[in-house]
């Protein structure tokens, strides 16, 4: 039981008097002429009131003349004669425009139920659908309350003697409608109320001793008992869903609560209960103080015009009084229009508008009311941003006084509307470090914070040297947990020298780089820095060798060669399973990684090697750096055997073909490194004949310049050329070297004798009788050639003077064929018969069956081809003068080549500026004339 005198008062409502429409003369109707122009500003009722309810936009009233009125918002009264003598009860339905109303048309106990259409019209007054007697029997009594379903289905009427009659089924029609008794007693009904619940319907009966229930929705209306009191008049009514839709009854002492099957809480508020009425949320409740003799609700109500009584507004959620006040001769209070009507016995009509919620909380905060506030708020449903500006203001309260712990618990619940740097700044101070910790690590959890948040909240973890806390914070179980930024806690960890708990960061998140910082930067451990990399995947271990492989490399070389191994052939990462290893590995370019080994050259060596013979495909750096390292440990050995070890190492290696396509850095090394041999086969791979020429004559090797010159002289025949002027400029006796060049100069007839004179007359040590022989011997091969010349001219001209005579002949004399076989098929001729001037004959059906044109002989087609093509090369080449150059030059008999030219007719053509222009038609003349030369044909019958 909830005592009221504990309860605060508070005005949450305006009260004024409902003044009449503009334009109005101030005169209702029914009502007496108003005295002073004060009186005619407020609106008054006609006289003798009696019933009133509300809904639908209209307040409906029912006076002692049997008239129904209507006040909209407009105020503009109207009304209707509903009963020729009074009105005792209205119900006006919330969902219809219907109007359920009680009254009497004659003298006795015989009132009728009328039901009224008010949106249909009836001669201007409402359609009244359906009239029938409110009393069930003969027996006469009183109606004393009335309240109908608003699903038009069920209405129930209460009576003084006890009784309660269920009308059910349409209640706007006689033929849809059933009426039974449902309930009889020996005290008043005093008040009913419909209660829908589902698919079940409770109908409340409170009389003036008991209060029970009955499920009307089913056929034999089970009864329940709900307390063993009741309550007066006009004094029970059903809450809204904020209170579960209980049905309240208010006795003289308490306020009861009941659900349809059981009591619910109750609430002592003392005085004699005149009017109960739920209106959004609030009890209102009607009542005359106990100094004031009670007097009954039933007989003597008109007696009490001059009564003053006190009106209370509860909010039973809140546990406050929203509005109290003093009325004089209350008839009854309404709601509509989202505010409260109160009617007083004089007519006249007293609003009360309830404040905006703004003005209440700014009414609570001025009282610093703060967690009232906050239930008001929550209880009008106000939005988030409004709740936390309501904490904000209790947390900055709480803060003024002094209570930074109370204050603390009202800002985390602003957590996400009010900015955080807001209440950061008031937990700055060391000795609030507590309470600033409290709000971080709700900031955290909501996952709000920032960088910021996570630096300032691992800071006060530092300073408060709270181990656990900072331990529980970032030992998290998932990663969906996380409420930080991952990264800001390690640097912050770190800085504040927590390298383990940086560390478990670090490794449980996959920030790898930052785990290796720690290890190699912080803690010096290197060992476990490597083994770390080896539980890497093959991308993420590939770029941290990159980064720290020279750390490495620096402290624990072989542990980091041996890695650096497996990384660039077939990695594996040390947490893989066994099934794993079936499938191929990964592999880096080991190119990549040579500079790690800048100051390990020993480290260096095994790597290459190791590289080398693993993986013969490796990158041509890998073969390059092992050259370059197998050169400078051969050129700074001091021990022979070793020496000579190196030396044959750094041959093979130039002889494994790595070196092809980097031939000029391979010879770069050996040259910087004076490695001969090196130099000298990559001379002889490259086909650089004149280099290893001109190293053997810088060091004066005269075999080896023979040698040179015999084994590369087929490729290179000047090679022989410059081996003759080397030898010749040579001062010291060479004649051996010059007689051997000579020999092979001749055998090969690459130099004009003249040329070899001339170059022998550089050197003085040499004499006629080095040259004798070779100068004899040019000259008898010479005079061999010239007689060789001179036969071939001669039988060239006879043979042109013996082309010539035939040709004139057939010019001259007539030709006879006296061929008497076919040269196709050596059978005797018969006519049709072709013959040719070559002096073949054929059968026609033989010419035309194996002849290619008719103008060519098929004998003679052959051989004629063959000239022609030939005569066609000639003329194609005849301008090819680079052509000509370069066999000039490249040929060892040039004047063989001139004459090969002049053959084909290329120094013929000649061209003057002063020929006229048929003068160069003259090359086509001459070889149409050449082409009748040879073939000898033309075709006769």
């Amino acid at each position: 039981m909830a005592a009221y005198l504990q309860w605060r008062r508070f005005v949450f409502f305006d009260k004024e008097l409902v003044k009449e429409p503009l334009g109005n003369d101030g005169a209702a109707p029914g009502a007496a002429p108003a005295s002073g122009s004060a009186a005619s500003k407020f609106l008054c009722l006609p006289p003798g009131i009696t019933v009133c309810d509300s809904g639908r936009g209209s307040l409906v009233f029912g006076d002692m003349e049997g008239q129904i009125w209507f006040l909209p918002r407009s105020l503009q009264l109207t009304g209707f004669q509903a009963y020729k003598l009074r009105v005792t009860h209205l119900y006006q339905l919330k969902q219809h425009n219907i109007l359920a109303s009680v009254g009497e048309d004659e003298e006795g106990i015989n009132p009728l139920v009328k039901i009224w259409n008010l949106e249909k019209r009836d001669g201007g007054n409402p359609l009244c659908t359906r009239i029938f007697p409110a009393i069930p029997g003969t027996e006469p009594t009183v109606v004393s309350c009335l309240t109908v379903h608003e699903n038009l289905n069920f209405m129930a009427i209460g009576f003084t003697d006890g009784s309660v009659t269920l009308n059910k089924g349409d209640i706007t029609r006689d033929r849809h409608s059933k009426t039974q008794i449902l309930h009889k007693g020996n005290y008043p009904v005093t008040g009913l109320a419909f209660r829908q619940a589902g698919k079940t319907t409770h109908l409340f009966v409170v009389t003036t001793e008991n209060v029970q229930s009955y499920i009307v929705s089913g056929k034999d209306y089970p009864r329940v008992e709900l307390d063993t009191h009741g309550c007066g008049l006009r004094c029970s009514a059903l809450s809204d869903p904020s209170q579960d839709l209980q049905f309240i009854v208010a006795g003289d002492e308490c306020v009861y609560l009941y659900q349809p099957d059981e009591r619910g809480p109750c609430f002592a508020f003392e005085g004699h209960k005149l009017i109960a009425h739920w209106f959004r949320g609030y009890l209102v409740i009607v009542s005359r103080d106990r100094k004031v003799s009670p007097k009954s609700e039933f007989t003597s109500r008109d007696s009490q015009s001059s009564d003053k009584q006190i009106l209370n507004i509860y909010d039973l959620c809140n546990k406050f009084i929203a509005y109290s006040a003093v009325f004089e001769d209350v008839v009854d209070v309404l709601a509509e229009w989202g505010s409260l009507y109160v009617l007083t016995r004089d007519g006249r009509v007293h609003a009360l508008q309830e404040k905006d919620t703004q003005t209440k909380l700014e009414m609570l905060f001025k009282k610093n009311l703060f967690e009232m506030a906050i239930n008001l708020a929550k209880s009008q449903h106000l939005d988030s941003d409004g709740l936390a500006q309501i904490f904000m203001q209790y947390g900055d309260h709480l803060y003024s006084k002094g209570n930074h712990d109370g204050a603390v618990q009202q800002y985390i619940r602003t957590i996400g509307k009010l900015e955080p740097s807001y209440v950061i700044r008031k937990f700055l101070d060391a000795q609030r470090i507590h309470n600033l910790t409290a709000y971080l690590q709700t900031l955290h959890r909501q996952s709000l914070a920032n960088a910021d948040h996570t630096t300032l909240l691992l800071n006060c973890y530092t300073k408060l040297k709270d181990s656990s806390k900072l331990e529980e914070f970032i030992k998290t179980k998932s990663e969906s947990e996380v409420h930080f930024d991952v990264e800001t806690a390690i640097k912050v960890l770190r800085q504040a020298g927590y390298y383990s708990h940086a560390l478990y960061l670090a490794e449980n998140h996959a920030h790898h780089e930052w785990y290796l910082k720690i290890q190699l930067e912080d803690i010096k451990n290197y060992q476990e820095a490597l083994r770390y990399i080896g539980k890497l995947p093959f991308e993420q271990a590939e770029s941290n060798m990159k980064r720290y492989g020279k750390i490495l490399m620096h402290h624990i070389p072989e542990q980091t060669t041996q890695l650096l191994k497996g990384l660039c052939t077939d990695y594996r990462s040390s947490l893989e399973g066994r099934c794993d290893r079936e499938t191929p590995g990964c592999r880096a370019n080991s190119e990549e990684f040579i500079p790690i080994f800048a100051n390990n050259p020993r480290e260096l060596k095994a790597f290459l090697e190791h590289m080398s013979e693993v993986q013969p495909d490796s990158p041509q750096g890998i073969y390059d750096t092992l050259l370059e390292l197998r050169l400078q440990n051969w050129a700074h050995e001091k021990d022979p055997q070793v020496k000579e070890k190196l030396h044959s190492e750094a041959v093979s290696l130039l002889k494994s073909g790595r070196f092809c396509d980097v031939f000029d850095k391979a010879l770069v090394l050996c040259q910087m490194h004076d490695f001969q041999d090196g130099v000298l086969y990559l001379y002889e791979q490259g086909k650089l004949f004149q280099q290893i020429m001109h190293y053997h004559m810088q060091h004066e090797q005269y075999r080896q310049v023979i040698t040179v010159c015999e084994r590369h002289g087929e490729q290179d025949p000047s090679l022989w050329e410059q081996a003759l002027s080397y030898f010749a400029r040579k001062e010291e006796d060479c004649k051996e070297y010059v007689a051997a060049v000579l020999k092979h100069i001749e055998n090969k007839n690459l130099m004009p004798p003249l040329l070899v004179v001339q170059t022998l007359a550089h050197n003085s040590t040499a004499t006629l009788s080095v040259i004798r022989d070779y100068l004899v011997q040019k000259l008898q091969k010479q005079s061999q050639q010239i007689a060789q010349d001179e036969l071939r001219v001669r039988r060239y001209r006879e043979e042109t003077t013996r082309i010539r005579q035939e040709i004139q002949e057939l010019k001259a004399s007539p030709k006879i064929f006296q061929k008497t076989k076919c040269s196709i098929c050596n059978s005797a001729l018969e006519l049709p018969s072709v013959h040719f001037l070559c002096g073949h004959s054929f059968h026609q059906h033989c010419f035309e069956s194996y002849s290619e044109s008719d103008a060519d002989c098929p004998t003679c087609l052959p051989e004629n081809r063959k000239v022609m093509d030939m005569i066609r090369a000639q003329e194609q080449k005849r301008d090819l003068h680079d052509q000509f150059q370069h066999q000039l030059k490249c040929s060892n008999d040039s004047f063989s080549v001139i004459a090969d030219y002049f053959g084909r007719g290329v120094f013929n053509k000649l061209t003057l500026l002063t020929d006229p222009p048929t003068a160069r038609l003259t090359p086509s003349l001459e070889a149409g004339l050449q082409r009748d030369l040879l073939m000898h044909s033309r075709r006769g019958t």
